[in-house]
C-alpha cells in the first residue's frame, strides 16, 4: 500500500516535472524574425507596355545557337565557381546538423579494462594489483530552457538557405555571362572579319593608286592617302585578333578548363532576341536569389541575438548512467555488479567583466549590418533591372539609326567614288567616306553585341525561374 502511494507520488511529480519543463522550453529569448517594409515602386519607368511576362524557360535556347546552349550546359556543369558554391552549400548543411544535433540528447557507450598497483609506500594501506572492468551507457541533455539552442539552430538553418541561394547567384551569374561572353565573342568576328575585308579592299586600292602615281596620273596625296587608310585598316586586325584570343580564354575559364579555342556557332546576325521578361517591382524580392540571400542572412543574424542573450540565464543539463563494473570478468554481467546514476547541474554567469553585454551589442550591431545589406540588395537589384531595360529599349534605337548611317554611308561611298572616276572630287572624299563607313560598320556591330548582351542581363536582372531551371541542369550533370 505505501510503495503504491510513492509510485503514484513519483509519477504525478515527475509528470508535473515534465509539464514544467515543457512550458519552460516554449519560451526563446531574442526576437522574432518579421520582414522589413521595404520601399518598393509601384511600376518601372518605361512602363509595363514594354516588357511582358514570359514562362521560366531557358533563355539561352531562344538565341537559336546550338554552341551557346552547349557551352551554358558544359559551364553548368564544370564551372569552378559553381563547384565551390557547391561546396559551400555541402558545409552549411553538415553545420547545420551538427547545430541541431545539440536539441537532442547525447548517448555514449563506454567498455573499459584497466589493471594497476597501488603504492605500498601511500598514506592509505596499498601495494595491491586490482582488475577493473566495466560497460556503460551514459546520457546527457542540455535543457533548451530559454530557447538558445534552438535560436541557434534557426541561425543555422538560415545560413544554409542563404548558402544555397548564394549558389543560385553563381548560377545567375554563370549563365549570363557564358552567354554575354559568348555574343561580346562573335560580334568580335564579325568585326574581325569587316577588318580583314576592308584591309583586303584598301590594300588593293592603294596598289591602284600607287600604278596611278607613278605613272604621273594623280598626285601623291592620292597615293598617300590610299596607303594611309590600308595601315589603319591593317592594325586593326592583330588588335581585334588579340581581343578574340583573350575573350576565348575567358569563356574557357568560365567553362572549367585551360584556356583554348571556343567553338563558334551562328554569325551574330543569325541570333534572334529572345522574349522580354517582366514582373512588378514587388515580385524581384522573390525573383532575385541575392535578395533571398540577403534575406536569410539577416534571420540568421536576428536569430543570433537570442543566442547571445540566452548566456544571461543558467544552463541547465541532466545526466545520467547506466552500467556494470566489476573487478572480475567473469562477474561484470552478475546483478551485484550494476552502476547507475543520475543528476542535474545549473550554471548561472555571475562576473564575466561585461562579457555577455559585449556579446549581445555585437550580434545586435551584425543584425543592423545584415538589415541594410539586405535593403541595398533590394535598391540595387532595382537599379539592375531598371538599367536592363533602359539598355534594352535605348540599345534598339540606336542600332536601328546606325543601321540606317551603314546604308547612307554605303551610297555615299559609291557616288564618291563615281564622282572621283569623272573627276568632279579629289579621292580624299573618297577616303573620308571609306573611313568612314568602315567605322560605321565597326560600331554597327559593337552595338548590336550591347544590345544582344542587354536582353541576357535583363533576365538576370529580373531573375525568376529560369534560375531553377538552370540548377537542375547542373543536378543531372551530377
Amino acid at each position: 500500500m505505501l510503495n503504491s502511494a510513492l509510485n503514484q507520488s513519483t509519477l504525478r511529480n515527475g509528470a508535473i516535472a515534465l509539464v514544467l519543463v515543457a512550458s519552460l522550453s516554449a519560451c526563446m529569448v531574442g526576437p522574432d524574425y518579421r520582414r522589413p517594409e521595404v520601399d518598393v515602386p509601384a511600376a518601372w519607368r518605361l512602363g509595363a507596355t514594354e516588357a511582358v511576362e514570359i514562362a521560366n524557360i531557358a533563355w539561352w535556347d531562344q538565341f537559336q545557337d546550338p554552341v551557346l546552349s552547349e557551352l551554358v550546359r558544359t559551364a553548368l556543369a564544370n564551372n569552378k565557381d559553381l563547384e565551390i558554391a557547391t561546396a559551400s552549400v555541402d558545409q552549411a548543411a553538415a553545420q547545420y546538423g551538427i547545430v541541431r544535433s545539440a536539441q537532442f540528447p547525447q548517448v555514449n557507450a563506454g567498455v573499459s579494462a584497466a589493471r594497476e598497483r597501488s603504492s605500498a609506500n601511500a598514506p592509505l594501506p596499498g601495494g595491491r594489483t586490482v582488475n577493473d572492468y566495466g560497460v556503460n551507457l551514459s546520457a546527457s541533455f542540455e535543457l533548451d530552457v530559454w530557447g538558445k539552442l534552438r535560436r541557434a539552430t534557426e541561425s543555422a538553418r538560415a545560413n544554409l538557405l542563404a548558402t544555397e541561394q548564394g549558389k543560385g547567384t553563381v548560377v545567375l551569374t554563370v549563365v549570363t555571362t557564358v552567354a554575354t561572353g559568348y555574343i561580346q565573342l562573335r560580334a568580335l568576328d564579325r568585326q574581325l572579319q569587316i577588318a580583314q575585308d576592308t584591309s583586303d579592299s584598301f590594300s588593293e586600292v592603294a596598289r591602284l593608286q600607287r600604278i596611278r602615281f607613278e605613272e604621273g596620273a594623280v598626285p601623291e596625296s592620292d597615293y598617300r592617302q590610299a596607303e594611309s587608310q590600308y595601315r589603319d585598316a591593317l592594325a586593326h586586325v592583330p588588335e581585334l585578333e588579340r581581343e578574340i584570343a583573350r575573350q576565348e580564354n575567358f569563356i574557357s575559364v568560365l567553362l572549367g578548363r585551360n584556356p583554348g579555342p571556343i567553338a563558334r556557332g551562328n554569325d551574330i546576325d543569325g541570333f534572334l532576341f529572345p522574349a522580354v521578361p517582366g514582373a512588378l517591382p514587388a515580385a524581384l524580392l522573390e525573383r532575385r536569389p541575392d535578395i533571398r540571400q540577403a534575406e536569410q542572412q539577416l534571420i540568421a543574424a536576428n536569430a543570433d541575438i537570442g543566442v547571445a542573450k540566452a548566456a544571461y540565464f543558467p544552463d541547465i543539463s541532466l545526466t545520467g548512467l547506466l552500467g556494470l563494473e566489476s573487478a572480475q570478468l567473469s562477474d561484470l554481467f552478475k546483478g551485484p555488479s550494476r552502476v547507475w546514476s543520475f543528476g542535474a547541474g545549473v550554471a548561472q554567469p555571475i562576473f564575466n567583466a561585461g562579457r555577455i553585454r559585449a556579446q549581445v551589442a555585437q550580434a545586435e550591431a551584425l543584425q543592423r549590418e545584415a538589415l541594410y545589406t539586405y535593403q541595398k540588395a533590394i535598391i540595387s537589384a532595382f537599379q539592375d533591372v531598371e538599367n536592363a531595360l533602359i539598355d534594352q529599349t535605348k540599345f534598339g534605337q540606336v542600332r536601328t539609326e546606325q543601321g540606317r548611317n551603314v546604308a547612307a554611308l554605303r551610297r555615299f561611298r559609291d557616288l564618291a567614288e563615281l564622282r572621283y572616276r569623272e573627276g568632279a572630287t579629289i579621292y580624299l572624299e573618297v577616303a573620308n567616306a571609306e573611313q568612314s563607313l568602315f567605322n560605321a560598320e565597326l560600331a554597327y556591330v559593337a552595338t548590336q553585341a550591347q544590345l544582344f548582351q542587354s536582353y541576357a542581363n535583363l533576365y538576370r536582372a529580373m531573375g525568376g525561374g529560369w534560375i531553377e531551371e538552370a540548377e537542375r541542369l547542373t543536378s543531372r550533370q551530377d
